[in-house]
């Protein structure tokens, strides 16, 4: 399946916003990485919630059908965890970003997806189309 990333530079700079966001716990690196994701796929900015744990630490992150992602936190990720790499916590961002992309803004997902499956099928074969009003015009 091909899939439309943002070019590198903007990925690089993602990357780098996150990571500082991990180390320094600026919101606003968080923010503004998410934002320029969001920019890329014209999309409006998810609604994230931090929890010190998810699922009994099972889970690090969720995204729900409403829009909403619920992360751990940075700091709740570097302590008492098996698995607790800056790379692995980014990863966990991107996949839930992943996840949002893929469900958001599903009614113009729904309505392109369906005139793509009606484009060019009231064509008659001969590359004109015959729409019901010119048909009942000569009909008339």
């Amino acid at each position: 399946m091909r899939m439309i990333v943002p070019p590198l530079k903007e990925r690089r700079m993602i990357d780098r916003l996150l990571l500082a966001f991990f180390r320094t716990h600026r919101l606003a690196d968080f923010n503004r990485a998410i934002a320029e994701v969001c920019r890329f796929y014209r999309l409006k900015r998810p609604q994230v919630d931090w929890f010190e744990y998810l699922d009994w630490g099972r889970t690090a992150g969720r995204t729900y059908e409403n829009g909403k992602i619920h992360l751990v936190h940075p700091e709740n990720w570097k302590k008492g965890r098996k698995y607790n790499s800056e790379r692995q916590w980014v990863n966990i961002v991107y996949h839930e970003m992943g996840h949002y992309i893929f469900w958001a803004d599903a009614e113009r997902k729904a309505d392109t997806f369906a005139n793509r499956m009606e484009r060019h099928l009231n064509r008659n074969g001969n590359g004109t189309a015959q729409t019901r009003a010119r048909a009942a015009r000569r009909a008339a």
